[in-house]
């Protein structure tokens, strides 16, 4: 692939809130979508896809560029999917492919369901339906302390229960290192208002299986190849199996299209281009 670089930005106004987007590239329109993970996150994958496609990312509400009217709402999924919705139909360029991942793979499930005439295609990469486990109260459980946790100013305490929760090994010197001492704000308010507003809804969604399998919207489900025994292996492993799908692998863990942009690219478009 050759990259394109060329970037439009924009903000649609929706009842609530104003989306911070941005536009790369031609072609077939492609939805890069987190939650809490920002149009940022995704930047070096998109320019990568960019030569092949019309690539849209965006900041979720309530996070950097996408201000709430009130801040102190909750970003529910249904609300979340809403605002992709809109912001396909805004760039007249679908219907859509909706790479989503984590939260952002939520979102992209939730807005087949609502919306299957806008998305063709849903990669749901690493999403963390809770729900879904066989454990699934005590995982709600969990939950519900990391949140409290975090009520209590114990910033790197509700960081500590969270990857221990996720599975994810983060050394104690690097959870001081990145969540102790002096942080960037807008780094700060993005994480207080998923604490306090988005984290409990999120991991609370339950997917519709039968209605995700009557839509023609194909359903894709992505596991990242070093996420073996993460807790986001596991919903992914129980969404594919509920919907009677094999998962795909992508290059590197929970956030590898961050780390590998390139080789995350490349697969992710060897994968659409699959029959």
């Amino acid at each position: 692939m050759t990259a394109s670089s060329a970037v439009t930005t924009g903000t649609l106004v929706v009842p609530d809130a104003r989306l911070y987007y941005e536009v790369r590239g031609a072609g077939p329109l492609l939805v890069l979508v987190g939650a809490p993970m920002n149009a940022a996150a995704f930047a070096s994958t998109a320019h990568q896809l960019a030569a092949t496609n019309t690539v849209l990312t965006t900041d979720p509400r309530g996070h950097r560029a996408s201000p709430l009217d009130d801040p102190r709402q909750d970003s529910t999924v249904p609300a979340r999917a809403d605002d992709l919705a809109r912001l396909i139909t805004h760039l007249d360029a679908g219907p859509a492919v909706v790479f989503g991942s984590s939260g952002g793979a939520v979102s992209a499930l939730a807005l087949a369901e609502a919306n299957p005439d806008l998305v063709t295609t849903v990669i749901a990469h690493e999403p963390p339906l809770r729900e879904l486990l066989p454990d699934a109260d005590a995982q709600r459980a969990v939950t519900e302390d990391i949140i409290a946790t975090f009520a209590t100013g114990d910033v790197v305490g509700a960081w500590r229960k969270f990857f221990a929760q996720a599975g994810i090994e983060i050394p104690e010197p690097m959870l001081e290192q990145m969540f102790g001492g002096e942080r960037d704000p807008e780094q700060v308010a993005t994480e207080r208002y998923w604490f306090e507003h988005e984290l409990r809804h999120t991991t609370a969604w339950v997917p519709d299986p039968p209605l995700l399998r009557s839509i023609p919207t194909r359903v894709i489900v992505g596991i990242g190849a070093e996420s073996t025994g993460q807790l986001c292996d596991h919903t992914s492993r129980e969404l594919a199996a509920s919907l009677g799908v094999e998962p795909v692998l992508f290059p590197g863990d929970h956030t590898g299209f961050v780390d590998d942009p390139v080789a995350f690219a490349t697969r992710l478009q060897h994968v659409l281009d699959a029959p």
